[in-house]
């Protein structure tokens, strides 16, 4: 019997791959069955993180997402390299933390740019693709998670423009999930909390840490590797009836008071 939750023959583009959740992406979509690109800005980071995979497991992509000319020739690639596109995991993002009387112009606009015109730029090119193949009768042309945050759900102190961002990821699934759910095109959204990664390190730490834990009903911080399965799974055909959905992976996070 086939496994329906594997991705065996899928071919998946992930933003932000080369460290953190995105690698944790990686890892896991490979080992899931799936030929990936995997894109980032990073290039010595993207290299190293390539670096265990043969030439038919993974592709790497070095550039900006804000760019649609650069999100095209990574569909160009990938297409070229694996022949297919069936998803997209659109992780890519940044922070530039500051209290909202102190927050300058320059660093909401970049959170912004990356993390919701980049998740658009990605959503579209690939949203482009898996149109056309339903278009030319492909009866699963493909799916797409978008990653979001509880931050956008509840609001953050201190990321106001992280927050904002977030927030229009949910509206982002919502609109291309009712939009392509005529061609059979998954769109969800996937939430998470306090992952243990170099973003999250100040917030991490001994000044803070009690307090945030105490939120979390789980009490204790998402590792990467927590949050990879049950995103990835959202790719498979097992999630083939599931769209326009946000899912906390957050230990619960979202329901604490």
């Amino acid at each position: 019997m086939n496994n329906p939750a594997s991705l065996k023959n899928k071919t998946i583009i992930i933003t932000g791959a080369a460290q953190g959740v995105g690698k944790a992406l990686m890892d896991c979509a490979i080992e899931m069955g799936a030929c990936v690109s995997a894109v980032d800005i990073n290039e010595s980071a993207l290299n190293e993180s390539l670096d265990q995979y043969t030439n038919s497991q993974a592709a790497g992509f070095v550039g900006d997402i804000t760019s649609e000319a650069f999100m095209e020739s990574v569909i160009n690639g990938t297409v070229e390299a694996f022949g297919d596109i069936n998803g997209l995991l659109n992780n890519a993002g940044i922070v530039r933390a500051s209290m909202i009387t102190d927050m300058s112009r320059e660093q909401w606009q970049a959170v912004i740019d990356v993390n919701l015109t980049g998740a658009f730029i990605c959503l579209q090119a690939v949203g482009r693709v898996l149109v056309e193949k339903a278009r030319n009768g492909n009866p699963n042309p493909g799916s797409i998670v978008n990653v979001s945050s509880e931050a956008g759900r509840r609001g953050t102190v201190g990321q106001i423009n992280y927050g904002a961002a977030k927030s229009g990821v949910l509206g982002l699934t919502m609109s291309a999930a009712r939009e392509w759910s005529r061609h059979n095109i998954n769109v969800n959204s996937v939430c998470y909390g306090l992952v243990e990664t170099a973003m999250t390190e100040t917030i991490r730490q001994e000044k803070f840490r009690d307090r945030y834990l105490d939120n979390i009903p789980l009490h204790r911080f998402s590792t990467p590797e927590d949050v990879a399965p049950a995103t990835c799974f959202f790719l498979s055909d097992a999630a083939s009836y599931i769209t326009g959905q946000h899912v906390g992976i957050s230990g619960g996070f979202h329901i604490s008071s």
